[in-house]
């Protein structure tokens, strides 16, 4: 497995950085917040996108999409989270289009993958069911009536919730709380009757919603991949969806390091730079190493789902610990480091911090996915 990047993908990175720099530097992700955006992503920023074919990267040709692989939507999530950018990529982009791909039927995949290239329809993925991620813990029933399922529960920090149009439903068909058998996925249109979604207001200032299910109809035909084996399933899409927003937090981690490096070479104290003080070198130089050691752990996740690897449960594991760990170290030191003003609203540099701090828990924390690699590892 080679740690590099080919040319196609080294490319599709460079196309990423230029697009997030000239279209979507941080002071627009600031108006969108600060006007209170309902969607708080861009329509017309995520048409370019679609121009671009982004969200049709995980896509056959044959449905309309590229299909790059892993590594290309991960190095494009890289680049535009180095500017914070708003987009449904991650959800639809990734969750979505992997998930109708690879576990679809033919009809579901002619009816969907279409219009997630043509930025149509955008999809979110609803497992969790309280603050703490844990698939086995799904309590929410799928029973079975005639050709339907009939839902009702609820789930919680659905991403992209508030506005996505189809929603990847886990629920529960059979057995009881914290077994992963009896689990089964759906696909539910999210204007179906008896759907209740519930806008977040959460520090990063992204699109979340819990959503509540009180007697929605499920058709049979909607059930994605096979019916009471959505645990294994959703652990496919999930260790997908960590390797992703792994490579994420790493362009979050590159974009506040320079940010501070950058402080230090211009603000003095006592006439001096304090770039030149050997504490703060030396606090920056663990920064640089920690950054570098998780680039090592997100390329070799992404190579590993490229390259269909055995070891894709650990290496997703591990990519998504040393990102939440590496951010959460670099996040806390920029803000440390840009001193009081590092804290308030006129400085970008807290705008990391909060995303920091809501990433660290999208599809499991360090902590979750430490005791996972353990248990992988026969420990």
């Amino acid at each position: 497995m080679k740690l590099v990047l080919t040319e196609e993908e080294q490319f599709l990175k460079d196309t990423a950085k230029s697009f997030a720099d000239e279209r979507s530097p941080i002071t627009h992700f600031r108006s969108l917040r600060d006007h209170n955006d309902p969607l708080l992503w861009d329509q017309d920023l995520w048409n370019e996108m679609t121009k671009l074919g982004w969200p049709g990267i995980l896509i056959p040709e044959e449905y309309g999409g590229s299909d790059f692989g892993i590594t290309g939507i991960s190095v494009i999530l890289n680049e535009c989270a180095k500017t914070l950018t708003p987009s449904p990529l991650f959800a639809t982009g990734v969750i979505g289009a992997y998930s109708i791909t690879n576990f679809g039927t033919e009809e579901q995949k002619q009816k969907y993958l279409p219009k997630i290239v043509n930025g149509e329809l955008t999809t979110s993925l609803a497992i969790d069911e309280s603050s703490h991620h844990n698939p086995a813990n799904t309590e929410i029933i799928a029973k079975k009536e005639g050709s339907n399922f009939i839902v009702n529960g609820k789930k919680t920090f659905v991403i992209d919730g508030a506005s996505a149009d189809l929603i990847i439903l886990l629920a529960r068909t059979s057995g009881n709380k914290g077994d992963m058998a009896g689990l089964t996925l759906f696909l539910v249109n999210s204007d179906s009757k008896g759907i209740d979604k519930i806008k977040l207001d959460m520090a990063d200032s992204r699109n979340y919603a819990n959503i509540n299910f009180s007697e929605v109809e499920i058709p049979d035909s909607n059930i994605l991949g096979d019916l009471e084996t959505g645990g294994e399933t959703v652990e496919d899409i999930l260790d997908i969806g960590r390797i992703a927003m792994a490579s994420e937090m790493l362009g979050n981690a590159e974009a506040a390091f320079d940010m501070t490096l950058d402080y230090l070479k211009q603000r003095k104290q006592f006439g001096v730079l304090i770039g030149s003080f050997q504490a703060l070198q030396h606090r920056a130089a663990e920064m640089f190493c920690e950054i570098e050691l998780t680039k090592s752990s997100v390329m070799g996740a992404m190579k590993a789902a490229d390259e269909g690897s055995n070891e894709l449960q650990r290496l997703s594991s591990l990519a998504k610990t040393m990102a939440g760990e590496t951010l959460h170290l670099v996040s806390n030191e920029a803000v440390q480091m840009h001193g009081g003003i590092g804290v308030t609203d006129e400085y970008d540099i807290g705008f990391f911090l909060k995303r920091a701090r809501v990433a660290e828990q999208i599809f499991g924390s360090s902590k979750y996915h430490t005791e996972r690699y353990a248990n992988l590892s026969g420990f």
